[in-house]
């Protein structure tokens, strides 16, 4: 008796371009938006940080280019005065903003760009750029857990520490001004959180330029 041999069909999968968004995760000081921005890095190659420029001295733990880019108050006001930040804030005394050119050079290629930015930030940049941003706002379980965390981090002086606290009152009133909220409670189910939210904005029609051409190409083979 003859063996049947079935073939395999091997099937061309179609990438559909589409233009990157910018994800933005807001919290006060210590609720975890910084720890959740790196899980996210580290979990998908698609995303990439937009590093903001400040001019706070730079911490211990942190590498310039790859935390923040350190530069004097002279040369922030300057990037201010040319158009250069899509953003620009000042927290705690010191300046920080987000450089135009390589945010808009990502988008175009079809990559995300995470912000770990304030309400501040969030607004101007919805102000510019309403449609391409999806916004996350992290709250923290309670005011006790978030000032344990901001010890904890060992990072900050008393002074400051309580500076952070007292902001944390005004940071919070601005939780429904964003897209989505998360308590991060336990940061396992936050991150899964934010991996959902941005599965969901990716899909978006608008933000899939390809789609036109590929709904045409199906039509034309009907």
């Amino acid at each position: 008796m003859a063996r049947k041999t079935t073939r395999k069909v091997k099937r061309k999968t179609r990438t559909i371009a589409r233009r990157g968004l910018m994800l933005v995760l807001s919290s006060p000081s210590g609720a975890g938006k910084t720890t959740l921005s790196r899980m996210l890095l580290k979990a998908d190659s698609s995303v990439e940080l937009s590093v903001s420029v400040t001019t706070r001295p730079r911490r211990a733990n942190e590498k310039h280019g790859r935390d923040y880019r350190f530069i004097q108050r002279s040369q922030f006001d300057r990037m201010v005065q040319n158009g250069e930040l899509l953003e620009w804030a000042e927290v705690f005394g010191n300046f920080y903003g987000t450089p135009r050119a390589p945010v808009e050079r990502a988008l175009a290629a079809g990559r995300d760009v995470l912000f770990d930015i304030d309400w501040q930030g969030t607004q101007q940049l919805r102000e510019k750029a309403r449609g391409e941003m999806a916004s996350i706002f992290v709250l923290p379980p309670s005011i006790p857990e978030l000032e344990r965390r901001l010890r904890a981090r060992a990072l900050d002086a008393e002074r400051v520490i309580r500076g952070r606290m007292a902001k944390a009152v005004d940071e919070l009133s601005h939780w429904a001004e964003y897209d989505y909220v998360i308590v991060n409670d336990d940061v396992a189910r936050a991150f899964a959180a934010v991996k959902q939210i941005l599965a969901a904005e990716r899909l978006k029609r608008e933000r899939q330029t390809g789609l036109s051409s590929f709904v045409r190409d199906l039509q034309a083979k009907l």
